[in-house]
């Protein structure tokens, strides 16, 4: 199993960010990538993650070629990959309960209702987030802990695949350290590959297999 950009260039409104991009995340390896700003590493992870379309190029999914984004592509297929954002706020309905966050996507899918409540009781207790937190709306928890509902949210398919695109930035060390640590546990256990966007040297070295420059699986800016 792989997640592969093949050739991507991507862009927003005729402007392009990303240019003939290749990278491959291999089953249960964990690969950094580092770039300058503005350079199109979030670019690459929202066309790998299958929310933005790039305009040449295509990303393989466990040997697939994948066509079309978002719900043009069918749920058994989305589901492969998850992703956690650098910002929890940008990322979280301001409506919902972390614990209806966390159901959200077992929801859109129609998940069996009965089996939900144990899913997310799972990640939650794995995240760290108590009853109390759980009942909780964004704005009345800390970054760090609405963070943790976002990966407890990444995890809930079981993905193939996870992106982490700066999403240990604005959490404090301890917090860096449960995320990472609820990552690499579940990557033990199911062999998930997992692609981790830092400008955080030490950070890149201690947690990936190996890591990538942008500038070097891009053949331009």
């Amino acid at each position: 199993m792989s997640l592969v950009a093949d050739g991507v260039s991507a862009g927003y409104r005729g402007r392009r960010v990303l240019t003939d991009a290749s990278l491959t995340v291999e089953a249960g390896e964990t690969v950094g990538l580092r770039g300058p700003s503005g350079s199109g590493k979030s670019t690459l992870v929202r066309v790998l993650a299958l929310l933005h379309a790039p305009e040449t190029g295509h990303v393989i999914l466990d040997g697939e070629r994948i066509t079309g984004t978002r719900h043009r592509v069918p749920a058994s297929v989305r589901t492969r990959i998850g992703v956690l954002f650098q910002s929890p706020r940008a990322s979280a309905d301001p409506r919902l309960t972390l614990e209806q966050l966390i159901a959200e996507p077992l929801l859109a899918v129609r998940h069996p209702r009965d089996l939900i409540a144990g899913r997310v009781a799972e990640l939650a207790d794995r995240a760290g987030l108590t009853a109390d937190l759980l009942a909780r709306r964004p704005h009345a928890v800390s970054d760090g802990q609405l963070q943790r509902a976002c990966l407890a949210r990444a995890l809930v398919h079981r993905p193939r695949h996870l992106l982490c695109d700066e999403a240990t930035t604005m959490l404090d060390a301890s917090t860096q350290a449960l995320v990472a640590s609820v990552i690499i546990g579940e990557q033990r256990a199911t062999g998930m590959g997992v692609l981790v966007v830092s400008h955080d040297p030490a950070l890149l070295e201690r947690w990936a297999d190996r890591v990538e420059d942008l500038t070097t699986v891009t053949r331009s800016h």
